[in-house]
């Protein structure tokens, strides 16, 4: 962010200072974000405002709404789809009596084309804000400052405008206790994250009549999407490029589309609302996308119409491959990003970034889990970079960018490239922070990063500790079963017999039938403990029927479960076919590398320490059917672990000593 933008942002900053009193913290942005958008288009109509009333003023009034549209946007030019057809200009109005500004706002703001109408009044709600700036006596003073902000596109580019907002919603989010991360992503990760998307397709993207749509589903403020097209015309100022989006917050959403009418974009292609649940560019596919969608957020107060998608359409809708657990929606992003792939030669390049849930949340079987089986088997995912930590405006955890395509070279099939780009070499320190961004990822780091993927680099010299190349099959297992016997004891003890008494199958019983099968049992046990379970559950069967007892089996498992105790010496139980019986308290789970026989495995892992197991190979995969349930994790640290040794012991002495003396100094003057 330049010089000028922050000395901008700080004027901004002291007009929100004019509302405190009058509005709540958390209210600032409701009128300064509006404002400044208001400023910016008024500053940039400026010069063919003139023109723009006499074309009005020529057309008849009975001329197609589309085509007046059409043409007077067309007066305005430079590819910007607005215009106003108010007498005032900021400038204007401020020359008018300070009692009518309310007034002559209104008539300034509802006098602008029907696309920017619906801005500031359905999204911004700017009139509201306007009436209370009005009857706080404030209106005048706030606009007036506004005059003096000079925003004209040769002043202040669309990059640097979104500098300003994004400035100005972190200021406005730590205020109020807001998640600024969920509005926007710090612009130096946004071009890591597009120079990995663009780096292996430099080549195609050059030449004339090239056309490359981008499409973000959690679009925010715009910002991913203006770097990404300013990236490719870079790369090719004659290629074309189209931007498609989609916001749920309001506000967001009035900056995102004011942006696209200021630089040409189809103002239709940013569309309101979740994208969840109501997916406003269903059936289109795109080239390239690109999103940092919220992290941890719930998705529970709208998870029927994505549940009930799921089971409707199964694999031939977005959400086919499984759910994520409630209480995080990243995946449902991605998998909605996914469904857009085009199909053709071209193909498709995503771009994600995610914290490190969806990287090993989720055990085999689990919704997460069967995402990950999904992409990793159909081969989309080409390599995930963890990032430094402390580089978002709201959180400093680990993040990680996702790159998945549907393209992928002959060298990367069946390959996905991990690099760890967490280390110091990757960043460095912000000399201010920005609420918990700390850091920054400088350009030479950026090009480095992408020059690692682009070279597959795979432990190769001096990235050793930062580059691997994994086949796609390395991240999966297969989670088995494994049993061990079940062996009991059965004596007789007073506690035993009181558990007996609580047990409510036993409690059904007539108080004759109670005390009558508390004997038997006692004269059973009367000799000693038994070892063998199974006969002792005969030989109560027998006494019982002898004595002519008829109990239902509850009533039987109820006894037996309050005088037995697990015993390792005891012979093992059998169930009605003379299987062993499994002790589910000693139930373990293996994983086992998806490359390897899991017999094998057991006979190497498992028989050797615990010979009575067995594998319980009814718990089968749903998919295949085969023993064992089929697991995806990807786990960096295991991948990128550096064992660091503990200080001598000596050393760590030396030191404790020192702070002792230190501390003893510094009592003594307490004391003194």
């Amino acid at each position: 962010m330049s010089t000028d933008i922050k000395s901008l942002g700080s004027f901004v900053w002291s007009i929100a200072e004019l509302l405190r009193g009058d509005f709540k913290q958390s209210e600032y942005g409701k009128v300064i974000l509006p404002f400044i958008v208001l400023r910016r288009l008024d500053c940039i109509l400026d010069e063919t405002k003139s023109a723009v009333l006499d074309m009005a003023s020529s057309l008849p009034a009975d001329m197609d709404d589309e085509a007046r549209d059409t043409l007077l946007a067309g007066v305005v030019g430079q590819n910007i789809r607005l215009y106003n057809l108010s007498r005032f200009t900021f400038a204007t109005l401020k020359g008018q009596d300070a009692k009518d500004i309310h007034k002559n706002l209104i008539e300034y703001v509802t006098k602008f084309s029907p696309n920017v109408r619906d801005i500031f009044l359905d999204k911004f709600l700017f009139t509201d804000q306007l009436k209370r700036l009005n009857d706080a006596g404030l209106l005048f003073q706030v606009f007036d400052r506004f005059t003096q902000i000079d925003l004209h596109l040769n002043k202040v580019s669309n990059i640097e405008m979104g500098y300003l907002f994004e400035d100005l919603i972190r200021r406005f989010s730590e205020i109020s206790n807001e998640t600024a991360g969920e509005h926007y992503t710090p612009r130096e990760v946004i071009r890591l994250i597009v120079s990995l998307l663009l780096v292996n397709d430099k080549e195609a993207l050059t030449g004339s009549g090239v056309i490359r749509q981008i499409y973000d589903p959690a679009a925010g403020t715009g910002g991913m999407l203006s770097i990404a097209e300013m990236e490719m015309k870079e790369l090719n100022e004659r290629i074309r490029v189209e931007l498609f989006g989609q916001e749920l917050n309001p506000e967001s959403f009035a900056i995102c589309k004011s942006d696209m009418l200021v630089t040409g974009h189809n103002p239709e292609n940013i569309a309101f609302g979740n994208t969840l649940t109501q997916d406003a560019h269903a059936g289109k596919r795109f080239h390239y996308m690109l999103s940092n969608p919220p992290y941890g957020v719930d998705w529970k107060k709208y998870a029927d119409p994505i549940k009930d998608e799921a089971a409707e359409l199964g694999m031939q809708g977005r959400f086919g491959a499984g759910l994520p657990r409630i209480s995080d929606g990243q995946l449902l992003f991605l998998q909605h990003m996914i469904s857009k792939m085009r199909n053709d030669e071209q193909g498709t390049r995503i771009g994600i970034v995610m914290n490190g849930s969806p990287l090993f949340t989720g055990g085999a079987g689990s919704g997460e889990s069967e995402i990950r089986r999904w992409m990793l088997e159909n081969d989309w995912v080409e390599a995930i970079i963890a990032l430094p930590t402390d580089l978002f405006y709201n959180t400093g955890i680990q993040t990680y960018v996702w790159l998945l395509t549907n393209r992928k070279d002959p060298a990367r099939r069946g390959k996905v490239q991990l690099i760890d780009a967490s280390g110091e070499r990757f960043w460095k320190p912000m000399r201010k922070s920005l609420g918990s961004k700390r850091r920054e990822i400088p350009q030479d780091a950026t090009d480095e990063i992408a020059r690692i993927y682009h070279d597959m680099l795979n432990g190769n010299s001096d990235w050793a500790d930062v580059s691997k190349i994994f086949d796609t099959t390395d991240f999966g297992y297969r989670e088995i079963r494994v049993e061990r016997p079940l062996k009991l004891r059965v004596e007789w003890s007073e506690g035993g017999k009181e558990a007996l008494l609580e047990a409510k199958p036993f409690q059904k019983l007539d108080e004759g039938s109670q005390a009558k099968a508390l004997t038997l049992v006692q004269s059973l046990l009367s000799g000693g403990h038994w070892m063998n379970a199974d006969s002792f559950a005969k030989a109560m069967d027998d006494l019982f029927k002898k004595s002519g007892l008829k109990f239902g089996a509850p009533v039987k498992k109820a006894i037996l479960n309050a005088f037995t105790e697990r015993d390792e010496e005891a012979e093992t139980c059998t169930d009605k076919k003379g299987n062993p019986e499994a002790d589910t308290t000693l139930r373990d789970h293996e994983l086992v590398p998806l490359g390897e026989d899991w017999k094998d495995y057991v006979a190497r892992e498992v028989t050797p320490f615990v010979p009575d197991a067995w594998v319980d190979e009814s718990y089968t995969d749903t998919q295949d059917g085969k023993v064992g349930r089929v697991g995806y994790e990807i786990n960096f640290n295991r991948y990128f672990y550096q064992y660091v040794p503990p200080r001598p012991l000596e050393e760590i002495d030396a030191e404790l000593k020192t702070l002792e003396a230190e501390i003893a100094g510094l009592l003594k003057e307490v004391v003194a």
